[in-house]
């Protein structure tokens, strides 16, 4: 039987939309009139967690210089800089450099337009004898649109979207509480995974959105004092952030560290990075889960779970049925790459088609797409093209290398620097600076660096903006900005030291004579 049509803004349960219909209401998202469908799936990251901020928080936190003055501070730093005689392609590198770092880190423009940018700068300059006498090809700077991290990343944009559209939050928190019981130590490590795996495939924002909808009924009752409800509202955003490192598609600091090392003719597969990442998250996970264990022992609750796992009628089996599929034949290409060698960018192409040919996702679905973050991947990773090609990486690495210490604690401090950086401006920003400065480094510090750096990068957690994942917890208006300190402090001090340890052992197994 052909399955019924509705309109998606008309149907009763759908989406996040139908939590707020059920009683899982957004409180301090709902009355600030935030689109919360735009927020938590069709935005670029870091705006929507700017977004979500800027509505709790006085205006003076997010004063910012105008793109003019951006620009006219990175030309007094590059006049400075043309003294030490490195060539006009150098300083020019430089300065839009300097430049790209004060916009993202200012936001005087979206960043997704700086990626944009930067891209048309790189081609004026290259491209034409307007601003340099120096020429060169271009297309390197143009190709990173038709990557292979672009197609990769589209193809979990796709599967993203599908399993929002086939309303997996409900049956996220059921199965959670079948498998983990309801002793609340173990149901809040049960939602912790359950969230770490699903922003694997999914977008972090959106299966922050999806598992916070889930519990928010089991926060309102416990109340805004509850160590647990607290927990569970900083434990969903850190383990959405830092599980998505279990994948390339997870997290966009880990493309753009495949990406760069791609161009040095280093193939990372979907299984290698797996082997790496999946470990590791899961690690930190349970690492933050035993932290906050001690610094608040739980109780039993006192709460009517049954009232909280009541089965809502699926409207669209079809649709559902059609995602999973999607997953199965998606996933298992990825993983057995080695296999059939179909590259992970050509299987993207999978759920891109299935999705569209059984209606799961339609044109307007395809439009609402962050398709800013892909611009934003897209300049990055052009930025990192010309600092590896006009030699400003080894320039830097250079100075670096004068400092009295050796190398291997070079790559810690860039590591350390990563975490640092995300922590006030957008992890995919921090990569696409801190990945070409990596990838520098000597033997196989420099093969390390890329996947190190990405890791680090998706750990910062400190700030409600740091991620758009702290921002959704702390719209619920359950959180004070010092709640996320405890779990930005503890990933600072754990996590670079963890990605050191896992990358710089990833690249001597690999890379080992023996």
């Amino acid at each position: 039987m052909e399955e019924p049509k509705h309109d998606k803004k008309d149907h009763p349960n759908h989406g996040l939309g139908g939590m707020l219909r059920q009683g899982l209401d957004y409180t301090g998202v709902t009355e600030l009139g935030i689109d919360v469908q735009k927020v938590f799936f069709g935005t670029d990251s870091r705006a929507a967690a700017r977004r979500i901020y800027r509505r709790l928080k006085p205006s003076w936190l997010f004063n910012t210089t105008s793109f003019t003055g951006n620009v006219t501070i990175a030309l007094l730093i590059t006049y400075f800089f043309r003294q030490l005689g490195y060539g006009d392609p150098v300083d020019y590198v430089f300065f839009l450099t300097v430049l790209a770092v004060g916009l993202w880190i200012s936001e005087a423009i979206p960043p997704f337009a700086v990626g944009i940018f930067l891209i048309a700068m790189l081609l004026f300059g290259f491209g034409t004898d307007y601003i340099l006498t120096h020429q060169a090809p271009v297309e390197m700077y143009l190709g990173t649109w038709t990557s292979n991290v672009i197609w990769l990343l589209l193809g979990g944009f796709f599967l993203a979207a599908g399993m929002r559209e086939a309303e997996l939050d409900r049956s996220l928190f059921r199965f959670a509480v079948a498998r983990f019981g309801q002793r609340p130590d173990r149901l809040l490590l049960g939602i912790m995974l359950f969230t770490a795996l699903g922003s694997m495939i999914m977008s972090n924002t959106a299966i922050t959105g999806m598992m916070l909808g889930s519990v928010l009924p089991l926060i309102r009752v416990l109340g805004k004092e509850s160590a647990y409800a607290k927990a569970l509202l900083i434990g969903i955003p850190a383990a959405a952030s830092v599980g998505g490192i279990g994948t390339i598609i997870g997290s966009t600091p880990n493309a753009i560290a495949v990406g760069a090392l791609r161009e040095i003719g280093i193939y990372i597969s979907f299984v290698e990075w797996m082997a790496i990442g999946m470990p590791l998250g899961l690690l930190m996970v349970w690492l933050f889960w035993k932290y906050l264990n001690r610094k608040a022992p739980f109780k039993e609750l006192e709460v009517d779970m049954s009232k909280l796992l009541i089965r809502t009628q699926n409207t669209y089996p079809t649709k559902r049925r059609a995602v999973i599929f999607t997953l199965i034949v998606t996933i298992g290409l990825w993983l057995t790459e080695p296999l059939h060698g179909i590259p992970v960018a050509a299987t993207s192409a999978v759920p891109i088609v299935l999705l569209t040919l059984t209606q799961v996702l339609t044109s307007e679905h395809v439009r609402s797409l962050p398709w800013d973050t892909l611009m934003l991947v897209a300049g990055g990773l052009a930025l990192g093209i010309a600092l590896v090609d006009v030699g400003l990486t080894d320039i830097a690495m250079v100075y670096l290398r004068q400092l009295p210490i050796a190398t291997i604690f070079l790559l810690l401090i860039l590591s350390y620097m990563a975490i640092m950086f995300s922590n006030v401006m957008s992890n995919t920003a921090a990569s696409s600076i801190l990945v070409p400065l990596g990838l520098s480094l000597t033997g196989l510090f420099g093969m390390a660096a890329p996947v190190i750096i990405a890791i680090s990068c998706s750990c910062a957690l400190l700030l409600p903006v740091s991620t758009p994942s702290n921002a959704i917890a702390f719209s619920t208006g359950m959180l004070e900005q010092k709640d996320f300190r405890r779990g930005g402090i503890f990933f600072i001090l754990i996590a670079p030291a963890l990605a050191f340890g896992a990358g710089l052992l990833w690249a001597w197994i690999r890379y080992s004579p023996l």
